[in-house]
């Protein structure tokens, strides 16, 4: 059956609850499916105990769920985030998927459209694969009641949705996601998984973590390096100095440094401890581009 779909020049397959059969079957399945197209990929949708999740990884799965749907406070993306770069990359090739079908959890149910903002540009950020469920851009945020499902999805109906209207009336997140996979084509650093490094803020809803490529393994001749800060609390603006390793990229501390915001086009000169105002109403996250020394 495998073989069948590879010739139909399907080179992607999603496999549903893998950690219910036995990790043997699918160091066996992968390995064969790889003998015959080894540009097939299989990702793993385990919401599981990390050791099956780990496993499956280990298994041969070239991708993997994770538990990033349900690490939204910063202390949680911290160590998350940081367990991905460093515990597990060796083997784990994360998939941040922001929403499914069956999680629409409740910081998306309740968090306003700054929520889906936030959730998406950590995700396409912070590691090289991400994903979106349709109708996230519309921001459907009712779930079926006391669950996380998606309320009418399309396990239950065929959706009509129109993306287009949606778009034309200023009413889709489209264009910032559109945006988002702009910033990831021009950036190497952001198709790296192990080069991200998280600094610090003196607000606990202000999550900082750069990811930076030194110029030998951009392509480009020049190092790469982005700053990414987010105020996870969608509900709020947030003042607070963030504290930055610039020695990370290069640069001494307390030498001054030029960044570009990649949503907004704002410069500022930066050092190693820097203002930040992140307005969760408006625009809750920077996406900084470090440019060099004024």
């Amino acid at each position: 059956m495998v073989q069948h779909w590879i010739a139909q020049g399907v080179r992607i397959f999603r496999v549903d609850n893998p950690h219910t059969k036995p990790l043997q079957f699918w160091e066996w399945l992968i390995a064969r499916v790889t003998e015959i197209d080894p540009d097939v990929v299989f990702l793993a949708e385990a919401f599981t105990r990390p050791a099956p999740l780990r496993g499956l990884a280990a298994a041969g799965f070239q991708q993997s769920y994770t538990y990033f749907t349900w690490r939204n406070t910063k202390r949680e993306l911290e160590e998350f985030l940081t367990g991905l770069a460093v515990d597990t990359a060796d083997y784990l090739r994360p998939n941040l998927f922001v929403n499914t079908p069956d999680i629409l959890t409740e910081y998306l149910q309740f968090g306003g459209r700054a929520a889906y903002r936030i959730r998406a540009a950590i995700a396409a950020t912070a590691a090289p694969t991400y994903g979106v469920y349709a109708g996230y851009e519309l921001y459907e945020n009712v779930a079926r009641p006391g669950s996380e499902e998606n309320i009418d999805n399309e396990k239950y109906e065929y959706k009509l949705r129109d993306f287009a209207g949606a778009e034309a009336a200023g009413d889709s997140l489209a264009p910032y996601l559109r945006r988002l996979n702009e910033i990831r084509r021009a950036h190497p650093a952001l198709r790296q998984l192990r080069n991200l490094s998280v600094h610090w803020s003196d607000d606990d809803a202000v999550l900082v973590y750069s990811k930076h490529l030194d110029a030998a393994f951009t392509g480009t001749g020049e190092a790469d390096t982005l700053i990414v800060v987010v105020n996870v609390d969608p509900h709020s603006v947030r003042e607070t100095t963030i504290h930055l390793d610039t020695r990370v990229w290069g640069v001494e501390p307390g030498d001054p440094f030029e960044v570009e915001d990649l949503v907004t086009g704002a410069t500022w000169t930066w050092t190693d401890h820097d203002y930040v105002r992140l307005d969760a109403f408006a625009e809750p996250v920077h996406i900084l581009h470090v440019k060099g020394r004024p």
